[in-house]
């Protein structure tokens, strides 16, 4: 870790900080308690499996019809603004602090759902990883697995070529684009296992590297994310 990297830590946990969206003192949190108030969290009632909202928490046609390889998808958010701007904030801006607010709110919505053995985090490719400087599904998840007690598996999956960015591309095209991207490195026999994800759309790269961790002998493999888009349903 670079200095500048443990400075900027000391910071955000001693010196009182403002908050990212209103510019009010915010504490030791990168944002305020009225922000996280009126934040558009997501429905509950939604699909159980993919998460997509419904007028009841029943399944989707799309999962009735084409089941997912992962178990249950749960979000925090719905992926509107001001959710939208604080994640491109936070994911292309290097605003690193808002990833421990981030993933209190995550650790505290499942809270009550079934504990998995393990975290993992939705993996970049190296050559991404070296352009932006860090992995934001792996900050987030590392405030989950400090909020909770989950031991997060580091070193477990690891994406085998980059790809071209899901939001760029149809729905039709996003299965393709992410076929054979994961790899599996560890032995999941029987383990039930979170992925955590900053947004989900189609569904297509949580489902892709949910099939390769059931193909791992994943038991259960459940997709926390902080935000959900409302219109594409999971395919």
């Amino acid at each position: 870790m670079q200095l500048i990297d443990i400075y900027a830590k000391f910071v955000q946990r001693v010196l009182p900080q403002q908050c990212v969206l209103c510019s009010r003192l915010s504490g030791k949190r990168a944002l305020c308690e009225g922000c996280l108030r009126e934040l558009p969290y997501h429905p509950a009632r939604c699909c159980p499996v993919c998460a997509t909202p419904m007028p009841q928490a029943e399944l989707c046609g799309a999962c009735l019809k084409h089941p997912p390889h992962f178990d249950a998808a749960t979000a925090v958010f719905s992926y509107a603004p001001p959710v939208d701007a604080l994640l491109q904030a936070y994911k292309y801006g290097n605003h690193l602090a808002i990833a421990g607010a981030l993933g209190e709110c995550l650790a505290l919505h499942v809270a009550a759902r079934p504990k998995p053995d393990v975290i993992l985090a939705m993996p970049l490719h190296p050559q991404r990883l070296y352009e932006r400087g860090f992995n934001q599904a792996m900050e987030i998840a590392r405030s989950v697995s400090r909020a909770s007690g989950i031991p997060l598996a580091l070193d477990t999956v690891v994406r085998l070529r980059p790809t071209v960015p899901q939001a760029s591309l149809p729905l039709t095209q996003r299965r393709r684009n992410v076929r054979g991207a994961f790899a599996c490195l560890r032995d999941l026999e029987g383990r039930h296992v979170a992925v955590v994800d900053d947004v989900m759309t189609s569904g297509a790269t949580l489902n892709e590297l949910a099939k390769v961790l059931k193909r791992a002998g994943a038991g259960r493999v459940d997709c926390w994310v902080m935000a959900r888009t409302l219109r594409e349903p999971a395919s």
